[in-house]
């Protein structure tokens, strides 16, 4: 076992990757330490929708689905072309697979196939219309006990209300407006007004369900518990340790100390991304770019294991793209809020300073950022901000961002501050346009065009509403095209929309093992990154929801298995 700041891995980050890659490893019998730099576990995981892309899973094929992994490749190498090394695909197609059946039966970690999420690129051969993005369960918090008060909570914009827990599949069912919507919202409603108990308990006015990545960290923060796994928070990562051209430790800061904490058989770094570090958003990502837009917690994903790694001759790929995601400046929040089933709402379009729409509204968000981003370049950068655009109807039966439908929260409500910031209003177009600097000629002309379309039900520039993807958050009472309504009924709203992001998608080169490699392909030895510290397999796509965390969590379970089988090894030849 472990003396003096001695262990046989430590793993660097506390997010789902990082969590899986720890009790993997446990389960090996090897002793672990998890360090985290702020003080909350969880990282991005804990904000995030907690879905993974897991291709031919076993939940699928429990309720008839039919896939495979000869489909999944087919359908993942027509996204991903040649941009990522095939073994690296073909490792993350055969072990996801057996990653969350492992979690599964050796842990807390519940999943449910979200049978109706469809995979993001529709028109690619091998794509599926459900079944691969897979939904966390509910977590029951109270099994955290004083552990709770240091996992970071989820992010508002994901819970009813700001505060109620759903899965993924209950808010489609309300966002879809699906028959008995409106009873399990009531009851969801009811049920945590119910709660007092809980809530004299904790003091808070916290869910005692949780639901999405936070029911994903929290699982696994109950199953590192279950094993003893230490968690240090408060522990700045900064550099790593190097012997004999070995990784054999990290150096941090603890309690104002500067510490050296040994690994005898590796460091596992899943640390996140860089995008809260401006410098390097300035050095790497397209402009305009800022931290602020991102959708991540400030301050906590600066690169620090990226810089360490590269310091030691770590190559690095896909640094110029980010995991995008269009988002909103909420006043008062600390970050920013990404919009990710909104913009399929029929009676919104998103415009650029000309007025003119330039991308289908309800892509996925990878692709609708990367349209803003080359948009703005083709117009002289007139498209970051964009603005979201819609009416007094769509205002009424609609969420966009923290203003729910006015139904339920009507304008008086909102609070003033955000009036002529987060969104604004006038009663014609032509006054909204002037307010907002956008050109009215051109938004009056492309409203007309999309009403013309909305009655057709034929977006005849973007297609929007076209697939079955689009569809998935579109209003199904609404046809021709569930995704498409008219825009006339004043008074008329704008939000603008920012190039944000959830994540970077660049950073360490690895291989299939999830070993940090040098530029001419070799190992650095102890060394192996996961998550959004490595470079995304996926290349610069996005094939379905859950394409960060699946990905993460497989290659945490594959660096945990190399590395205890590589301990094996050694052990015999002794």
């Amino acid at each position: 076992m472990h003396n003096n700041n001695e262990y046989d891995l430590i793993v660097v980050g506390s997010g789902a990757g990082a969590m899986t890659a720890a009790i993997t490893a446990a389960d090996q019998g090897l002793s672990v330490l998890m360090v985290e730099k702020t003080a909350q576990y969880g990282g991005t995981s804990a904000l995030s929708g907690g879905g993974i892309w897991i291709p031919n899973n076993h939940y699928f094929k429990a309720i008839g689905g039919n896939d495979s992994e000869e489909l999944a490749w087919t359908y993942l190498k027509a996204a991903v072309g040649d941009r990522v090394d095939e073994r690296r695909l073909r490792t993350y197609l055969h072990k996801s697979p057996e990653m969350i059946a492992w979690l599964e039966d050796n842990t807390r970690v519940r999943y449910a196939v979200a049978e109706k999420y469809p995979d993001y690129y529709q028109h690619l051969p091998g794509a599926l219309p459900g079944g691969r993005s897979l939904d966390p369960e509910l977590f029951d918090l109270s099994q955290l006990g004083d552990e709770l008060g240091n996992l970071r909570e989820g992010a508002p914009g994901n819970m009813l209300m700001g505060r109620i827990a759903w899965t993924a599949r209950d808010a489609h069912k309300a966002m879809s407006k699906s028959r008995g919507w409106r009873l399990m919202v009531l009851w969801m409603m009811l049920r945590y007004k119910l709660d007092f108990r809980w809530r004299r308990k904790t003091g808070s006015r916290r869910d005692r369900r949780t639901a999405l990545g936070n029911a994903l960290v929290a699982s696994l923060r109950a199953s590192m518990m279950d094993r003893n796994i230490p968690l240090w928070l408060n522990t700045n990562f900064t550099d790593l340790v190097i012997e004999d051209g070995r990784v054999c430790g990290i150096q941090v800061e603890r309690a104002g100390r500067v510490e050296v904490l040994r690994a005898r058989r590796g460091v596992i770094l899943g640390s996140g991304g860089f995008e809260q570090n401006q410098a390097l958003r300035d050095k790497y990502l397209p402009k305009p770019t800022k931290a602020a837009w991102s959708a991540t917690p400030a301050g906590a994903n600066t690169g620090a294991a990226l810089e360490a790694a590269q310091r030691i001759g770590a190559a690095t790929d896909l640094m110029e793209w980010g995991w995008w995601a269009p988002s909103l400046l909420v006043p008062g929040e600390d970050r920013a809020r990404g919009i990710f089933a909104e913009r399929a709402f029929p009676g919104a379009i998103v415009v650029n300073g000309l007025g003119q729409r330039f991308v289908n509204e309800a892509a996925p968000y990878l692709e609708f950022v990367d349209a803003m981003y080359r948009n703005n370049e083709q117009t002289g950068g007139k498209c970051v901000p964009a603005w979201a655009i819609f009416d007094s109807h769509f205002r009424f039966n609609y969420a966009m961002g923290p203003l729910m439908p006015a139904q339920i929260m009507p304008d008086m409500r909102l609070r003033k501050e955000w009036l002529n910031n987060l969104y604004y209003k006038a009663d014609t177009l032509d006054a909204l346009a002037g307010q907002i600097g956008v050109d009215a000629a051109g938004l009056k002309a492309t409203v007309e065009k999309m009403n013309g379309y909305a009655a057709t039900g034929d977006d005849l520039d973007f297609a929007r509403g076209g697939n079955v993807f689009d569809r998935y958050y579109g209003d199904s009472n609404v046809s021709p095209n569930p995704c498409l309504a008219p825009i006339g009924k004043g008074p008329f709203y704008a939000m603008p929309m920012y190039s944000g992001d959830i994540g970077t998608k660049g950073g360490l080169l690895t291989n299939e093992h999830a070993q940090v490699v040098r530029e001419d392909g070799s190992t650095i030895d102890g060394l192996y990154a996961i998550g959004n510290t490595s470079a995304s397999v996926l290349g610069t796509t996005y094939p379905g929801a859950g394409g960060t965390l699946g990905p993460a969590m497989t290659f945490g379970y594959v660096a945990a298995l190399h590395l205890a089988s590589a301990v094996q090894q050694r052990e015999m030849a002794a």
